[in-house]
């Protein structure tokens, strides 16, 4: 067990929720708002070890899944299980079954479009957003068209593919984990090997990279019906399954490490466009794994915007 984890004392919960179980981590007073650590790809709860126990210190009830199809919750099967739409709602439905009905959401990655989306469908269930190097949907279509954008998200077209991906994650005992969490970030210790160990023991459960993968999958099939709505009615519409470029009115805090590969930081220009209320934090020596390589800062950030939003 390492450090962060030993330092804090935490349950792990399971709730039903938009017909899943969904396995979660708690900390923290039960009586402090809530903060919901949404995780990216290819994580899960663990995710958010640096975060978890300044949180709660902070005085805040902190709940961590992991995310549907991810280490010990429910793994439905199929594509279609993973449209950005039903995982937003799954959001929805834990926030009302831990907190009430409304909460705090901060994401990474994955987890970061998912709070966009869930914050634009379920508005009310969200008291303020924090992503980290996960763009709006906005800007993100816009930089999906552009060469740059487009060669940096070139692993999410070959995600499309059947069953290559799979084996390619899985070849040589999944080294494209040691150099994803070993190569990428900005900070050489930022992932210890036990960090990567339990990434990869998460992997391994039946049926968790399928699921992870079909993240991708779904939106990738969702984005290519819009298009082919677009051609034929002239109006590709929001759907389940797309992204929703919509303006979010929600307190926003946006972190972003500025040496990430996979994403460009034009996502970030004219970012008020699409979220007037948001605040930018450009963390110069962070990578896309930006709560690892920076975690006191990132803790900073967070408990600061948080306890600002919390006095309003």
């Amino acid at each position: 067990m390492s450090d962060a984890l030993a330092r804090t004392a935490w349950s792990h919960e399971h709730v039903a929720v938009n017909g899943v179980r969904l396995h979660y981590v708690a900390a923290g007073p039960a009586s402090g708002p809530t903060v919901v650590l949404l995780h990216g790809f290819p994580e899960f709860w663990y995710s958010w070890r640096h975060q978890i126990e300044a949180l709660a210190d902070a005085g805040y009830r902190v709940v961590a899944p992991d995310l549907r199809g991810y280490n010990v919750s429910e793994k439905p099967c199929g594509v279609s299980a993973y449209r950005v739409g039903t995982l937003a709602q799954d959001v929805a439905s834990l926030v009302e079954r831990v907190a009430g009905g409304e909460a705090h959401l901060v994401g990474h990655d994955w987890g970061g479009v998912v709070a966009w989306e869930t914050a634009v469908r379920y508005p009310r269930t969200v008291s303020s957003l924090t992503a980290m190097n996960a763009p709006h949907p906005g800007p993100f279509l816009r930089e999906l068209r552009r060469p740059e954008q487009a060669k940096r998200s070139w692993y999410t077209f070959y995600f499309q593919l059947p069953r290559l991906p799979e084996a390619g994650f899985r070849a040589g005992d999944f080294r494209v984990l040691d150099k994803m969490f070993r190569e990428d970030p900005a900070r050489p210790d930022a992932f210890t090997d036990e960090d990567v160990r339990r990434y990869k023991r998460a992997l391994t459960r039946p049926g968790a990279l399928t699921a992870a993968l079909n993240y991708y999958r779904a939106l990738g099939r969702g984005m290519l019906r819009q298009a082919a709505r677009e051609v034929v009615y002239g109006d590709g519409g929001v759907t389940e399954a797309t992204l929703s470029p919509v303006r979010v009115d929600q307190p926003s805090l946006v972190l972003w490490g500025m040496e990430d590969t996979a994403l460009s930081p034009r996502l970030l220009d004219d970012l008020e466009e699409w979220v007037p209320n948001a605040r930018v934090q450009r963390l110069v020596d962070a990578s896309h794994w930006v709560q690892n390589d920076a975690p006191a800062e990132v803790n900073d950030h967070l408990v600061s915007f948080l306890a600002g939003e919390s006095e309003r």
